[in-house]
């Protein structure tokens, strides 16, 4: 997975709110033209908590069918560790590879009980688990050692960029147990993230600009400073500015970008918003100078 980008796609709603399967379909289709090295559907990106079973099973299904084994599907899962497990069966009936864990619901939780609730999940599972460490989920070392000792949890995705913490968690895991910088538009970190030992990271670019993001990773992995830098100042730094002036324009605008880009993914659901006018002329602007810097056509 550490060798290509790894997507993060969209789900797609008609304008009515509903489940549009044939706009996911054809979303999942043009990310997986681009190469990513795994495909991460149904996780915060794809708008996970907003998804019912019978919609995540579809997502999920469509998805492993479209990658038909040439790249990992890793499905998200979440919620307490019972509803968790619910979608975990869900995603392997689907013919998810792997899952990914994703922080739990609401509540402040000590060392052992984030811990138990990996345990738990599992305990019910035969797939192997990545844990998302991101708002209420934060693992130290002595808990990262009793989760990363469970036979199939292989890996953990860091939200939080502590990367002191994050340092200590490495050198206390095993060494073939992975990590990613699953930080908001993990671009702009992953140069911090790479210092410490993790390389590999998630982009929800790749799900709008896949020219943009592989480009991105291309000069990142070849130590094309220039390049990185480029990018950086002409589009990601601009674009992190754009996404922090609403709660949840993480994901509104990447949607909204897909669709600048002609992606008939719909709107976003509640409690998300779209994108307001001038924010949405300022993603058009922006969107427009990232692909311009990499010579690609809106």
């Amino acid at each position: 997975m550490a060798n290509g980008v790894l997507s993060f796609p969209l789900t797609a709603f008609r304008d009515d709110g509903t489940l549009d399967a044939d706009g996911c379909r054809a979303h999942v289709a043009d990310r997986l033209a681009a190469s990513p090295g795994a495909v991460f559907p149904a996780c915060g990106t794809g708008e996970f908590f907003s998804l019912d079973e019978d919609e995540y099973r579809q997502v999920v299904a469509l998805t492993v069918e479209e990658a038909a084994s040439r790249v990992p599907v890793v499905a998200g899962i979440g919620y307490g560790w019972a509803q968790a497990a619910r979608f975990a069966r869900i995603a392997e009936d689907a013919g998810a590879d792997a899952l990914l864990v994703l922080p739990h619901y609401l509540v402040e939780a000590p060392q052992d009980g984030l811990a138990a609730q990996v345990e738990q999940i599992a305990a019910r599972t035969p797939l192997p688990l990545i844990v998302y460490q991101r708002g209420r989920t934060a693992f130290t070392a002595d808990s990262l050692r009793r989760v990363a000792a469970l036979p199939h949890v292989i890996g953990l995705k860091d939200g939080h960029s502590d990367l002191d913490r994050l340092q200590r968690l490495t050198l206390a895991a095993p060494e073939d147990f992975l990590f990613f910088n699953g930080a908001a538009t993990a671009e702009v970190q992953a140069r911090a993230y790479a210092a410490v030992g993790v390389p590999a990271y998630s982009s929800a670019v790749h799900a709008f600009a896949p020219e943009i993001a592989g480009a991105f990773f291309t000069a990142l992995r070849d130590g094309d400073d220039g390049t990185v830098d480029k990018l950086l100042r002409g589009f990601y730094v601009p674009f992190v500015e754009l996404r922090d002036r609403v709660p949840g324009y993480a994901v509104s605008l990447v949607k909204a970008a897909a669709r600048l880009r002609g992606q008939a993914v719909g709107p976003v659901r509640a409690p998300l918003t779209d994108p307001a006018p001038a924010d949405l002329a300022a993603l058009g602007t922006l969107l427009t100078a990232g692909l311009d810097l990499v010579g690609a056509a809106l």
